[in-house]
């Protein structure tokens, strides 16, 4: 009796063996590729302290996004949110006045429902960074504020091929604001905040 307990005992501390060293291969790493939406919310003050509020508005576009995932355990990640300098055009009244860039990189703390399931959601939350350049807008006279500092919540689902590739759907809310300068004199405070909604694939080293 003594001899079979300790054949099973042996014969799970080998299962056990073999299962840690598999688990233990699946990289923490994870690195997707998107195309996103950017959908700002176009909530401006008046111009001047006067007249209608939401004239200004800031175009919408398509963007490439790649971000990069590290997880501390299964269920917890931190993302990090890249993407190269983004043109908008900016009107007035439905007329264009200029332009601007921005480097929006965003960091976010992610929840996962179900790793390693075939589908997977998450929700995150984090900080957002932008990096506001080459304003023109009224032929120089008017100006942004040079970066941004913000809040992001987003929302997600990986959809997994097989154990290395998957398809991702996300979205985001990210607090973008700047007050807008013209001639040397603040004339209004534009709420960019807008929505991110992307589609890409995803690929666990």
């Amino acid at each position: 009796m003594k001899k079979s307990m300790l054949k099973l005992v042996f014969a799970a501390l080998g299962l056990v063996g073999t299962a840690v060293p598999a688990l233990a291969q699946e990289s923490p790493w994870l690195v997707r590729v998107r195309a996103v939406h950017i959908d700002p919310a176009d909530k401006s003050d008046p111009v001047g302290g006067t007249g209608a509020s939401d004239r200004l508005h800031v175009s919408d576009k398509w963007i490439p996004e790649v971000d990069i995932s590290y997880f501390f355990t299964p269920n917890w990640a931190a993302e990090l949110v890249l993407t190269v300098p983004q043109k908008h055009d900016v009107t007035l009244d439905g007329k264009r006045i200029g332009s601007f860039k921005h480097v929006p990189p965003t960091l976010l703390v992610q929840y996962h429902f179900l790793p390693g399931a075939q589908i997977d959601p998450y929700i995150g939350a984090g900080i957002n960074y932008t990096l506001i350049s080459k304003v023109d807008i009224l032929s120089g006279a008017g100006r942004l504020e040079h970066d941004s500092i913000g809040a992001a919540l987003q929302a997600g689902v990986d959809f997994r091929i097989d154990s290395k590739w998957s398809v991702n759907l996300d979205v985001k809310k990210v607090q973008i604001r700047s007050d807008v300068d013209i001639n040397g004199a603040r004339a209004s405070r534009v709420k960019i905040d807008p929505v991110l909604l992307g589609v890409g694939i995803g690929y666990r080293f």
